[in-house]
């Protein structure tokens, strides 16, 4: 499996967003040279995470990005969802009963594929996790990291 960058870009941005709480909407040129990214790419990931209700949106010149939702509120699993959307990550198509492997095992067929029971467990884990790690908790392994943030963006130049 592999995500987007985007997935990367959005919660980067989610957290930067978080910590510069108080000042205000951060417009989306502001963040493509804070990250050195595309804005127009990078502008299409912020709206979907506007859309999710992760962000808010403000237009106009004084205009841009901030959380629509508390640090707290904000799940990996809500930026990973809205960035990448809600489906499987694995499908089965159930090929053990194509082809001369199927032959004579009708019976076998009534319970579900084991690879794709344990493909959903395996999936299942990996949504728990990231639905237990909010924005938050990133700004909590890092509190260096939101000090210069705030001191970096109020000294830069647009």
């Amino acid at each position: 499996m592999r995500m987007g960058e985007g997935v990367e870009w959005g919660v980067h941005c989610c957290a930067t967003l978080a910590w510069l709480q108080g000042e205000g909407p951060v417009p989306i040129r502001r963040l493509a040279t804070w990250f050195d990214l595309p804005q127009e790419y990078l502008k299409k990931r912020l709206q979907a995470l506007a859309r999710a209700g992760i962000l808010a949106s403000t237009p106009g010149v004084r205009g841009g990005f901030s959380l629509a939702r508390a640090p707290e509120q904000i799940t990996l699993l809500d930026v990973v969802t809205a960035l990448e959307g809600p489906a499987e990550l694995f499908g089965c198509s159930e090929i053990r009963q194509r082809g001369a492997g199927s032959l004579g095992g009708d019976s076998e067929f009534v319970q579900p594929c084991g690879v794709a029971v344990a493909m959903r467990r395996a999936e299942l884990a990996w949504r728990r996790e990231l639905a237990g790690q909010t924005i938050a908790d990133l700004m909590a392994l890092a509190p260096r990291s939101g000090e210069r943030t705030l001191r970096n963006y109020r000294n830069m130049t647009d």
